[in-house]
């Protein structure tokens, strides 16, 4: 079915043309809420990210032309055109903040250290998992708390996991040990009755992964190679990133991640941060303060939102100094790389119920699909490129 330039197939009424579209979009919708919930069921904090890399492997098993993983943990997926022509490189990561057994004590309870921008005074109570056993992260009775104490979180460092053991022998019988990844229990749930918004544990960035996912599912570049990069340790330091832009030397480089919005009432949209839930991917034109992590390439800028234009998806333009996401340490591979991100909108960003609209997700689906198609006349990035 052929599109008009309004953006409706032709050859059908307007009211069945919608009606078509609105079935298309819920069909994408379930497709994504069901990936989305199959991958945040897997635990890979940073530094172990084999979980989800077995689990990928598996899923793109015959999809892609070739699957690789290095020494650090990346994966990759590349899908080549039938033409030579550039590189392209979408990159989104594996990793989700945690913790880890830091010692065992003689009585069975176990004391950790953070993995990433793990939140303290959301630790107290909450259910984790430790190579498949479950725990809880140990609180004082309420009833022998003080004002204080009621009143005031407590440091990560004074917390414990009770793993119903008595001792520390029993604690390594159950396979457990120094160093081992203990990841939130906290399953996708729909919110609201509204089955395009979902919350739970790892959604930064298992999203991400699930777009991805979906765009390798679909057609190959016309021509060209296409990398789908599944980075590793992005929460600790953008490290796998780095690493995947060096070997491949892309074109382009784009980041697809999550990131916070300011429409809750605890933010300020235009004094802290003008992203809104259900209002499409997000394009940071800067990251970190003062722009210390990232500066969005113009030309990048410039591209990206010619190809929502053209994919009729929208975009939301934001600067973001909380953080930055691995299309910082991608523009700074090699001698320089075009880079930039798009991300989507999450609530609640860094707890164990992160929550997000998949229209968001769908939106940012659509613009990458324009990448794609438009890699055969993919522009020059070099940076006075035009004058």
């Amino acid at each position: 079915m052929q599109k008009r330039l309004d953006g409706w197939p032709s050859g059908l009424p307007w009211d069945l043309t919608r009606c078509h579209l609105l079935v298309m979009m819920a069909g994408m919708l379930e497709q994504l809420r069901r990936r989305l919930r199959e991958l945040c069921d897997i635990d890979a904090i940073s530094g172990d990210e084999r979980p989800m890399l077995r689990a990928l492997r598996d899923i793109l098993a015959g999809q892609v032309d070739e699957f690789t993983v290095d020494v650090a943990g990346n994966a990759f997926a590349v899908k080549r055109g039938p033409q030579p022509g550039p590189t392209v490189l979408i990159a989104a990561h594996t990793d989700e903040i945690g913790l880890m057994v830091k010692s065992i004590e003689p009585g069975g309870f176990v004391r950790f250290e953070k993995i990433g921008g793990v939140i303290d005074n959301l630790l107290p109570a909450r259910a984790v998992r430790v190579r498949g056993v479950n725990g809880v992260i140990g609180v004082k009775a309420g009833h022998y708390q003080t004002e204080q104490e009621r009143t005031q979180g407590r440091k990560a460092s004074e917390l414990y996991i009770d793993l119903g053991c008595s001792s520390a022998a029993e604690v390594r019988a159950l396979g457990v040990d120094i160093g081992d990844p203990v990841a939130f229990i906290s399953p996708l749930l729909e919110i609201g009755g509204q089955g395009h918004l979902v919350a739970g544990k790892a959604v930064d960035n298992r999203l991400g992964c699930a777009v991805l996912l979906e765009l390798a599912m679909g057609e190959a570049p016309p021509s060209g190679t296409l990398v789908l990069a599944f980075t590793a340790q992005e929460e600790v330091g953008l490290k796998g990133a780095r690493l995947a832009a060096e070997r491949y030397r892309p074109d382009l480089a784009l980041a697809l991640d999550t990131m916070p919005t300011g429409d809750t009432p605890d933010m300020h949209e235009h004094r802290d941060l003008n992203v809104r839930l259900g209002a499409g991917p997000a394009l940071q034109v800067m990251a970190g303060p003062g722009g210390r992590a990232n500066l969005l390439h113009p030309l990048v800028k410039d591209y990206l939102l010619a190809t929502a234009r053209t994919k009729q998806a929208s975009l939301q333009l934001c600067t973001f100094n909380g953080g930055s996401n691995d299309s910082a340490a991608m523009a700074w591979a090699h001698h320089g790389i075009a880079a930039g991100s798009l991300t989507i909108p999450r609530r609640y960003s860094h707890s164990p119920m992160e929550l997000a609209d998949l229209r968001d997700a769908v939106g940012a689906l659509e613009i990458l699909r324009g990448v794609v198609e438009g890699m055969d006349s993919l522009p020059d990035f070099t940076f006075l490129a035009g004058d």
